[in-house]
């Protein structure tokens, strides 16, 4: 059918699941024991924003809250260079007027306050409530939508590779304490969606093979079908994470959570789409005959 070299991917099946397994366990356990460090946008916090005359040197910024008892400040900044935005985590509503005041007493540049608020508690529980309701309704879509488009064992194994990216991308997160806020959470569902476009795209391959290679068993289907899409799936994955890698690097604070959970998400990604949700079809026991289309019985209804 091709004039390409098998790989023989099914191969280290077994392996994959031990792999994916020992993932699933330690990011489970880090879930559990150390959770997630949530960021200002979950936890609520105070906020100021300054405008300066000239562009701002954000670690002179930084040094000054260091200095004043604020290690924990987030200082970025916000549109032009100009504009900076200080996020540090409390419960005093007064606070972002006393950061406010310390930077202006000792930064030598004109600077001036253009808003100060304090986001309470049940907002930002209430935004970490909406994001993981958000992400389960978008699995349960997955499910459906895969479901109808290909078959039920189809569903079962996109679904799996889904929940196995996301809980590895959390438990990375949590076991290296990084920050989780509304951007991560945004790269978050953006691994959903680019995990599952590429499992699909094996999918459709696999469906068609199967129909094509009627001789053939399960496992080497599959290993055609990968084969036949390797290229694609490795052109596309390279590529983004080239473009992730500058905006982690050169993209500034504000970017970096989120442009690291996509280049762990892509990586894991790539892999759970190769051997989990292929995997998974094999255990299922995937035939030729789940993909005919079920046929009602016509009733000869004539007297």
């Amino acid at each position: 059918m091709n004039n390409l070299k098998t790989i023989n991917f099914m191969r280290l099946r077994k392996a994959s699941y031990v792999l994916a397994v020992i993932l699933m366990i330690g990011s489970i356990a880090s879930l559990a024991v150390k959770q997630l460090n949530f960021g200002l946008d979950f936890t609520g916090g105070a906020l100021v924003e300054l405008n300066y005359s000239e562009p701002a040197d954000l670690d002179s910024v930084r040094t000054t809250l260091r200095e004043g008892g604020w290690d924990d400040a987030i200082v970025q900044n916000f549109g032009a260079s100009t504009d900076v935005i200080i996020r540090l985590s409390s419960d005093d509503s007064e606070l972002g007027n006393e950061i406010a005041r310390v930077v202006k007493q000792q930064d030598g540049s004109e600077v001036s306050v253009k808003r100060v608020e304090f986001i309470g508690p049940q907002v930002g529980e209430e935004l970490r409530d909406q994001g993981g309701l958000g992400m389960l309704l978008a699995m349960a879509g997955i499910l459906v939508y895969v479901g109808l488009r290909f078959q039920l064992k189809f569903a079962v194994g996109a679904l799996a590779a889904l929940v196995h990216d996301v809980i590895f991308v959390l438990g990375f997160f949590s076991l290296l304490g990084l920050s989780f806020d509304l951007t991560v959470l945004a790269a978050v569902l953006a691994v959903i969606g680019y995990s599952l476009n590429d499992t699909i795209v094996v999918f459709d391959r696999v469906r068609e093979n199967l129909r094509l290679m009627r001789n053939a068993d399960l496992e080497h289907v599959i290993n055609v079908s990968t084969t036949q899409t390797l290229a694609r799936t490795l052109a596309t994955s390279v590529t983004t994470l080239l473009v992730l890698s500058a905006l982690y690097w050169f993209g500034g604070e504000s970017i970096r959570g989120f442009a690291l959970a996509l280049i762990v998400g892509i990586v894991v990604g790539t892999y759970s789409s190769i051997y989990v949700s292929n995997g998974l079809l094999v255990n299922l026991k995937l035939t030729r005959e789940d993909l005919i289309p079920t046929q009602l019985e016509e009733v000869d209804d004539r007297p």
